[in-house]
């Protein structure tokens, strides 16, 4: 891979990437972090790296780091993020954005990564079984899992508008 080619990835993926890292963990520091190790890490691999699967690549290795990084944190618990009313600021959102928010934050962290890769990011079963490391049977079996949990939260008569 050329410094051409490289340049190009980052501008043609860097924000999906960082969408789907923030998405997951909640927090724009720690995602941004894990995006620039993600693009540090192909770099360093760039003469190995088919040009063809340069998007899977990237992905496999921001899930990678996104998941070490969630091992980690849970090893160490501190607080840094307030909520909105502790800061003195209350905002007002949808109930159905705040019923989406809640259903999602429900699914563990597996789930929460294959509705993102699957439903926001548009990968097939077979790439997301090799960014995740599953078989595309259990990509799928989960996935259908994982969306049948949102539907039962989402349908469920406290939370219909």
């Amino acid at each position: 891979m050329t410094e051409r080619r490289y340049n190009e990835v980052v501008d043609q993926y860097a924000d999906a990437l960082f969408r789907f890292i923030v998405k997951n963990l909640r927090h724009e520091e720690d995602a941004r972090d894990i995006v620039q190790s993600a693009f540090e890490k192909l770099w360093v691999n760039r003469e190995k790296v088919n040009e063809e699967t340069v998007k899977s690549y990237l992905f496999t290795i921001g899930y990678n780091l996104m998941i070490d990084h969630i091992r980690k944190m849970k090893r160490v618990s501190y607080r840094e993020d307030f909520g909105e009313h502790e800061k003195g600021v209350v905002h007002q959102t949808g109930k159905t954005n705040r019923i989406l928010d809640e259903a999602f934050n429900r699914l563990n962290e597996m789930q929460r990564s294959l509705v993102m890769l699957k439903d926001y990011e548009g990968y097939n079963y077979e790439e997301i079984g090799k960014i995740t490391g599953l078989n595309e049977s259990q990509v799928k079996v989960y996935l259908h899992r994982a969306r049948l949990q949102l539907r039962a939260y989402i349908v469920d008569p406290q939370n219909v508008l």
